[in-house]
């Protein structure tokens, strides 16, 4: 199974637009990469139902690690019929794993730069952020762990991104699960008063 060596950042609208402005000068546009998520945040692992709603594909991935511990992910990914994402859901869902399960539209546009992936993207949770990745055989070694790290703090350094550490992604990601179970909580004492 490929590993990622995937790390993140965030930052205002105004240096998403120098960062485009960066890579669509200097860098490789792979194109608009727009989602729709459906994601299980299970205790170390994260679960996907993804829809990738800009080229008509779906699929479910497995990451054998969540966002905040670390920056390598193990990924089991397969490709499933676009029209079988609500399915997908509907069987997880079903496996006890709805409590866990969020979901949100990503708007992205995809780029390479120096041999490193860079999706720029905005959410509702994340607002404008990007994603830096670098996709690793499987068992690659611990030397080209660190080497496809220290490959994405140079390319984010050259494009003046400040990413985040592990820390900072803990925590982010802890405040917006909180934050979900209780406006699921809100949303299900709503529903038992009506």
């Amino acid at each position: 199974m490929p590993i990622e060596i995937e790390m993140r950042a965030r930052f205002s609208k105004e240096a998403r637009d120098l960062l485009l402005d960066r890579l669509n000068r200097d860098g490789e546009d792979l194109g608009p990469d727009d989602k729709h998520i459906y994601f299980y945040v299970l205790p170390d692992q994260l679960l996907k139902v993804t829809d990738n709603t800009a080229a008509g594909t779906a699929k479910i991935t497995l990451k054998e690690s969540k966002i905040g511990q670390g920056a390598a992910f193990a990924e089991t990914e397969f490709a499933i019929a676009s029209a079988d994402v609500g399915a997908a859901v509907k069987l997880f869902n079903a496996l006890g794993f709805e409590d866990a399960m969020h979901e949100a539209s990503n708007l992205r546009h995809n780029f390479r730069f120096h041999g490193v992936e860079i999706a720029v993207k905005w959410s509702e949770a994340w607002g404008y952020h990007a994603e830096f990745e670098v996709l690793l055989a499987d068992g690659a070694s611990d030397a080209a762990r660190t080497e496809a790290v220290a490959t994405i703090t140079d390319v984010a350094n050259e494009l003046g991104v400040t990413l985040m550490t592990e820390q900072e992604l803990a925590e982010f990601t802890a405040a917006f699960e909180a934050a979900e179970k209780q406006r699921k909580e809100r949303e299900r004492q709503a529903a038992l008063i009506r």
